[in-house]
């Protein structure tokens, strides 16, 4: 491939991190998801296109791709029929703007999916690309560790000033830590849904993308016992980065997503610390040095996750969720912080009732959430009363993809969604029948980004997320090149 488009790719991995850059043109001030990756992906794709017309890229169209296209043709069809329900402006907003929004932000997802697919179709491609993606996380993860520092040791207006100079947003009231992000829960979602897929991949196949990377300073290859390292290394970095964002979805996401994919391909991996474990106490020969050095270890890892749990344990925030009253569901819900976007989801349901079949066009939901907001959330929670409030001029949303789905699209596109993410899941399970390392590494980071992903769209609604499209379409794009090996 040549070397501008992966150039440009590579400028795109990098820059996924700043999710709401300032400085993007056409776009209102009540939009957040601005993603910077977008400005070398409207380069990059154009000269994919023109690839794509000579011939030149060998699996352009993998069978999920099918499935997604048709859900979009559904979700255009959908919009259309929309329009003829008329909802009522909002807050200076009508139907055709909220429409052409949606249906822009959906075409900026297709756009990150598809060139993700037709960047990556071997496996020295989905190397380059992870490597990239991971130096993102880097500088991520070193502008979050200056963030932490800078939060606790009372720098928090240098730092806003800094964030200011990109994002729409400076920093949080508290000390959660957003880093590039426009909000510490959005950086938990990359974290978990992008980066963390790859290291914990790479951590239970033993394959590393750094194996044969060339040291820039002084030339030639760096040591393997340095290159293994790299991706443990970052893996430990990534959650320590994941805990201080203090976000509730993200740790969950990353929990969930790490057992599923552990109990589906993990196996042999921990079957094999098992026996390494239980070995230090039957052998011969230095028993005492193997068997202390083992406890050391367990010791230091129960530590660890001790530490952890103490360290989220006191941020109220998370322990909400435990402390609240389990009385009745209600205020549980309140008293956890998790009404208003319970209440957001509820009303935006009423959408779906009224239109099942088609739901009632791309970003209409919103028309429809003010007006349905249940009884009980109307009360006592600050976020809902500033925007109820008639100086606010927010546009509500679902705040849940599946929720948006089943509301703006119907039931006949939203089943098309979920057969897309099916095909993909059979793609990753289809891998793990490979006998190849690459293989079986590409299928853990699929699983787990397919939980991730999935998990996620329960707490953000956007088809503008980059991190949604990123991981499938380097998935559908690279799985084929193993699936051609084999025929």
């Amino acid at each position: 491939m040549s070397k501008l488009p992966r150039f440009l790719w590579a400028l795109t991995l990098v820059t996924l991190p700043v999710t709401s850059f300032r400085y993007v043109p056409f776009m209102g001030a009540g939009t957040y998801v601005r993603p910077l990756a977008l400005f070398p992906l409207l380069l990059l794709f154009p000269l994919l296109l023109v690839r794509l017309w000579q011939g030149k890229i060998a699996r352009p169209w993998p069978g999920a791709l099918t499935v997604l296209l048709a859900f979009v043709l559904a979700a255009l069809a959908a919009t259309a029929l929309g329009g003829t329900l008329a909802p009522i402006e909002l807050r200076g907003v009508v139907y055709a703007d909220r429409a052409i929004r949606s249906v822009v932000t959906l075409g900026i997802g297709l756009m990150f999916f598809l060139t993700a697919i037709w960047m990556n179709q071997s496996e020295d491609d989905l190397k380059f690309s992870v490597r990239w993606l991971l130096m993102g996380l880097v500088a991520d993860l070193v502008w979050g560790a200056v963030q932490f520092v800078g939060l606790n040791t009372g720098y928090r207006q240098q730092l806003i000033k800094i964030q200011n100079l990109f994002s729409v947003r400076g920093l949080v009231q508290n000390k959660r830590v957003s880093g590039f992000a426009f909000e510490p829960s959005w950086l938990a979602g990359q974290i978990a849904s992008l980066y963390l897929p790859w290291l914990v991949a790479s951590v239970l196949s033993g394959y590393r993308v750094f194996s044969t990377v060339r040291s820039i300073p002084f030339g030639g290859r760096l040591p393997s016992t340095v290159t293994k390292w790299i991706e443990p290394i970052l893996l430990l970095g990534a959650l320590a980065g994941l805990l201080v964002t203090y976000s509730r979805s993200g740790l969950a996401v990353a929990l969930v997503a790490g057992l599923f994919t552990i109990a589906l391909i993990g196996h042999e991996r921990v079957s094999a610390l098992r026996t390494w474990f239980r070995a230090g106490f039957v052998q011969q020969d230095h028993r005492i040095k193997a068997a202390g050095s083992r406890l050391l270890l367990l010791a230091i890892t129960v530590s660890v996750f001790a530490g952890a749990i103490v360290f989220l344990a006191n941020k109220g925030y998370i322990a909400a969720l435990f402390k609240a009253p389990k009385d009745d569901l209600t205020s549980y819900v309140t008293d956890a912080y998790l009404g208003p976007r319970l209440a957001y989801s509820s009303a935006a349901m009423q959408a779906f009732q009224a239109s099942p079949w088609t739901g009632v066009g791309l970003g209409a939901s919103g028309f429809w959430i003010y007006r349905n907001m249940p009884d009980w959330v109307l009360a006592g929670q600050p976020e809902i009363a500033e925007q109820l409030s008639p100086d606010s001029r927010d546009y509500p949303n679902p705040k849940n993809l599946y929720v948006r789905l089943l509301a703006e699209t119907g039931l006949l596109a939203f089943a098309l969604f979920v057969a897309f993410y099916l095909a993909l899941l059979a793609d990753a399970l289809g891998l793990l029948r490979e006998p190849s390392p690459a293989a079986r590494w590409l299928a853990a980071a699929s699983l787990f980004s397919f939980a991730a992903i999935a998990m996620q769209g329960f707490s953000q609604d956007s088809f503008a997320m980059p991190e949604i499209w990123i991981n499938l379409g380097l998935l559908a794009g690279a799985a084929g090149f193993w699936t051609k090996e084999k025929k």
